[in-house]
C-alpha cells in the first residue's frame, strides 16, 4: 500500500471513530458535563482550582459507586429506594464494630454482610415473594433507617481507629484514595456487564423479562443476585464515609437515593430496563456532583439547592421517557 494510500486509510479510520464517538450516547452526556463545569468556572472561577476538583472527585465518588449499584438494578426494570439508608446502616455497623475494638478488616465485613443481609431480604421479596420493588424497597428504607437511629440513638459513633480513617481521607499518587476504589468497583462492573453471562442475563431480564425465562434462564435468582449486589455496593460507600468523617453519624445517606437514581438516568440508563452503562452512570453522577458542588460556590440559598436538585431529577426522568420514545419510533 502507497504511503497516500495509507494516509486515507488512516485518515478514513479516524473520522470512523470520531463519528462513533459522536454517535454515543456517553459522549453527548459528557458533552453536558463539560458545558455544565464551563458554565459554573465562568460565574465562580474558583471551581476549577485544584483543592475544588479534589474535593468534588472525592464527592462525586461515593454518590457514583451507589448510582453503579442502582445501574444493576434499574437494568432489570427494577428500582432501589433503600440505597441511601443503607449507606447509613452499614456505616453504622461497621462503626460499632470499630469501637467495640474488633479489627478494621472484620469490621469491614461486617459493614458489607449488614449490605448483603439487606439485599437479599429485598431480592427474596421481589423475586420470590412478588412484591413489587418500590413497595419492598421503600419499606426497607425506612426500616433500615430506623434501625440507624435505634443503635445510634441519634449521636455519632466517634471511636474510630486512625488507621482506618486513611480509607477515606488517604491519598495515591495525589488522587483521593475513594476515587481509586470507585476506580475498582467500576472496572470490575463493566467486566461483569460487559463479558459475564451474569451481565448479559441482568440486560436480558430488562430488555424482556417473560423471554428470558422461557429460555431457560433463573430469573428470580438473578433479581436476588442484583438486589443483594447494589446493597452490598451501598455499604462500600457506607464504610469509606465512617473513615471519611472520623465517625459513623445516624444522618450520612439520606436521600442519596435519589442523586443516585438521578445519576444513573442521567447516564442514559432507561427506567423501563434493558439499557444503560457503567460510564453512563459515572458520568451521571458527575453531573450530580459538579452541580451540587456549583451551586455552593455560587452561594445559592440552601431551600434554592434543593429545589434545583428536584428539578434535574424530574428533568432525568422526563429525558429517559423522550428518549424511551426515539427509542421506539
Amino acid at each position: 500500500m502507497t504511503p497516500k494510500k495509507n494516509a486515507q486509510a488512516t485518515s478514513s479510520g479516524d473520522v470512523s471513530l470520531i463519528r462513533k464517538m459522536f454517535s454515543a450516547q456517553e459522549f453527548s452526556i459528557f458533552l453536558a458535563l463539560l458545558l455544565i463545569a464551563a458554565f459554573i468556572t465562568a460565574v465562580a472561577p474558583s471551581f476549577m482550582s485544584t483543592r475544588n476538583l479534589f474535593l468534588v472527585s472525592r464527592q462525586v465518588s461515593f454518590l457514583a459507586i451507589i448510582a453503579i449499584s442502582e445501574l444493576f438494578v434499574i437494568l432489570t426494570a427494577g428500582i432501589d429506594l433503600s440505597v441511601g439508608s443503607v449507606v447509613g446502616l452499614s456505616g453504622v455497623t461497621t462503626g460499632i464494630a470499630l469501637a467495640a475494638g474488633i479489627h478494621p478488616v472484620l469490621a469491614v465485613l461486617i459493614g458489607l454482610a449488614t449490605g448483603a443481609v439487606t439485599g437479599v431480604i429485598n431480592g427474596v421479596l421481589i423475586a420470590y415473594v412478588g412484591v413489587t420493588p418500590f413497595i419492598v424497597t421503600l419499606g426497607m428504607l425506612s426500616m433500615a433507617r430506623g434501625m440507624v437511629w435505634i443503635l445510634t440513638k441519634g449521636w455519632p459513633i466517634t471511636e474510630i481507629p486512625p488507621g482506618f480513617m486513611v480509607l477515606g481521607q488517604g491519598r495515591v499518587l495525589g488522587l483521593p484514595l475513594p476515587l481509586l476504589i470507585l476506580a475498582v468497583v467500576a472496572v470490575l462492573a463493566y467486566i461483569v456487564l460487559k463479558y459475564l453471562p451474569f451481565g448479559r442475563r441482568v440486560y436480558a431480564i430488562g430488555g424482556n423479562e417473560r423471554a428470558t425465562e422461557l429460555s431457560g434462564i433463573n430469573v428470580r435468582r438473578i433479581k436476588l443476585m442484583v438486589y443483594a449486589l447494589s446493597n452490598i455496593l451501598a455499604s462500600i460507600t457506607g464504610i469509606i464515609l465512617v473513615a471519611r468523617f472520623s465517625s459513623a453519624q445516624a444522618s450520612v445517606g439520606e436521600t442519596w437515593e435519589l442523586d443516585a437514581i438521578a445519576a444513573a438516568v442521567i447516564g442514559g440508563t432507561s427506567l423501563a430496563g434493558g439499557k444503560g452503562s457503567v460510564l453512563g452512570a459515572l458520568i451521571g453522577a458527575a453531573i450530580m456532583g459538579v452541580i451540587r458542588n456549583g451551586l455552593v460556590l455560587m452561594k445559592v440559598s440552601v431551600y434554592w439547592q434543593q429545589f434545583i436538585i428536584g428539578m434535574v431529577i424530574v428533568l432525568a426522568a422526563i429525558i429517559d421517557i423522550l428518549r424511551n420514545r426515539r427509542g421506539r419510533s
